[in-house]
């Protein structure tokens, strides 16, 4: 009965979380432990465990700073680094990479973030790219090879910068976190813990970089997270400069090449339908002269 009403509790918390504020409900799961525990419903033990997972699962819903943001990220570059070589045979192209990204990031709403913006050349004929909350930005040499204009190739940079502003990947790591307070939740209420340790803290932080590289790598963002990208992409070129539209530019190359599909093909929507939401909103940006970067990206890229 006891373990009843302690899945009935977690449900609950699970719940209302869809609903409210995670903090707020654990504030609330938190109390009503300490109710049930006084009136003899559970034991103190069980009750202590689930306020214990209640107070966990309110943290999960505290904002993330700059300093955390990077040091997960770094975290994920590294673990991709595990996956992908990095490739340093050309470092003035991987310095004018970086200098499109100066360009797109300080004109951005966020120019500055812990450790700055970092844009660096994977060693693979893969067609992907790849950003962390750290601020790292990875490209493959065959996404380089795709592009045919600093345009497209700005309209990357600022795909990837867009899902940094944006926090995609710290809103899944809340996510991640606020599930396993949940399970933790689960087994406290059976008795087989009592509350996160140092040992189980490294493991959900293991978990959830695992987790973030399952999801840049593998399954790649949704569909309206990659929508939203674009979008931001689209605003963050005009602001820095670029015509916006090099990134549909940079789509309509890639729709006519062999995308694998253990790379952009599998990360990310198909560049068709990315094309037809970024037609949307491009209308609304002035376009430039794309010639005068033709010859620095030919010297950059050759």
């Amino acid at each position: 009965m006891k373990i009843k009403i302690c899945v009935i509790i977690t449900v609950f918390i699970a719940f209302s979380c869809a609903v409210f504020s995670c903090q707020t409900i654990a504030a609330v799961a938190d109390f009503g432990a300490q109710v049930a525990g006084a009136a003899g419903v559970v034991d103190q033990n069980v009750a202590s465990a689930i306020s214990q997972s209640a107070r966990a699962l309110g943290t999960a819903a505290e904002e993330i700073t700059p300093e955390q943001e990077y040091y997960i990220g770094r975290a994920v570059a590294a673990n991709i680094l595990r996956t992908y070589r990095l490739w340093n045979g050309n470092a003035a192209l991987t310095a004018y990479l970086n200098h499109i990204c100066a360009a797109i990031t300080i004109n951005s709403p966020r120019p500055d973030i812990f450790n700055g913006y970092k844009v660096a050349i994977l060693d693979s004929v893969e067609i992907n790219a790849f950003a962390t909350s750290g601020g790292h930005i990875f490209i493959t040499r065959g996404l380089i090879s795709a592009a045919k204009t600093e345009d497209a190739l700005a309209g990357v940079i600022a795909h990837e910068v867009a899902h940094i502003q944006l926090m995609h990947s710290i809103k899944a790591i809340k996510n991640s976190r606020i599930t396993q307070a949940l399970l933790i939740t689960g087994t406290s209420a059976a008795g087989a813990a009592t509350g996160m340790n140092v040992t189980q803290l490294t493991e959900v932080f293991n978990e959830t970089i695992g987790e973030i590289v399952q999801t840049l790598v593998t399954n790649g963002y949704s569909q309206t997270q990659e929508f939203e990208a674009d979008t931001a992409a689209l605003a963050l070129m005009a602001s820095a400069g670029y015509n916006p539209t090099g990134l549909i530019e940079m789509l309509r190359a890639l729709s006519s090449v062999q995308v694998s599909s253990s790379g952009f093909g599998k990360t990310h929507p198909s560049p068709a339908q990315r094309i037809t939401n970024a037609e949307r909103t491009v209308r609304n940006y002035r376009a430039t002269d794309t010639s005068i970067r033709q010859t620095r990206f030919a010297a950059a890229t050759r």
